[in-house]
């Protein structure tokens, strides 16, 4: 009887732990699928106002720029991590799109440690926060603006931060962010509490110039998953 107790005990458990990792799974995937519709809406109606000016040339290479990016996002598998290095290849399709609507407006720089290019982290991380820059400053700015993207490893832990030189916003600091805005924002603070927990972290803080948002997260390796 007590073999068998422990038995039915033991399978129970397995059972629920499944239905957990399912569950968990599901959550991460409707977080990262989220995104999609929210850049693609935001492009296609860049794309829309180019032919509505009649610069078809422009909005055509839009158009080749979107195929490009949604075939890698959608052929992604939503539960993968992928290094810093395949991160930022990925993001760099995103911001060719983003050149051709801005131009000379849109500054990008970069600050990344050697060690932190194979860091892992989820796919398609760092996307909406650049989104969100471009919108909310380099839009809004006549002469454009700058972002920057940097990473470092701080301890056992890989620090990620999107920089941009706007006009701020004074709704959002630490945790708190505007009612009814940054989605992308949300999304992003979500997905790292759903993967890491206590061990993730998420903050926005305004500078003299611009927003700041830095992101912590485990630092980990192919290898010290035993990949």
């Amino acid at each position: 009887m007590g073999i068998k107790y422990y038995r039915q005990l033991q399978g129970e458990t397995e059972r629920a732990l499944a239905a957990r990792s399912m569950a968990h799974q599901a959550q991460l995937k409707m977080l990262r699928y989220q995104l999609n519709p929210h850049f693609l809406f935001n492009t296609l109606n860049a794309i829309s106002t180019l032919i509505l000016d009649r610069d078809n040339a422009t909005a055509n290479r839009m158009v080749q720029g979107l195929s490009s990016f949604l075939r890698h996002s959608l052929d992604n598998d939503p539960m993968q991590r992928v290094t810093l290095r395949q991160e930022l290849d990925a993001l760099t399709l995103y911001l060719d799109i983003e050149k051709i609507r801005f131009a000379e407006r849109l500054r990008i720089e970069t600050a990344i440690e050697e060690d932190c290019w194979r860091a892992l982290l989820p796919s398609l991380l760092l996307q909406p926060l650049v989104e969100n820059a471009i919108k909310y400053a380099v839009a809004k700015q006549v002469a454009g603006g700058l972002l920057r993207i940097e990473a470092e490893r701080g301890g056992e832990q890989l620090v990620l931060r999107v920089i941009d030189d706007g006009p701020g916003c004074s709704a959002i600091e630490g945790d708190q962010l505007p009612p009814g805005k940054g989605v992308g924002l949300r999304n992003t603070r979500e997905r790292l509490h759903v993967l890491y927990g206590d061990t993730g972290g998420f903050s926005v803080r305004n500078r003299e110039r611009g927003i700041e948002v830095t992101l912590r997260l485990p630092f980990e390796t192919s290898q010290t998953l035993g990949d």
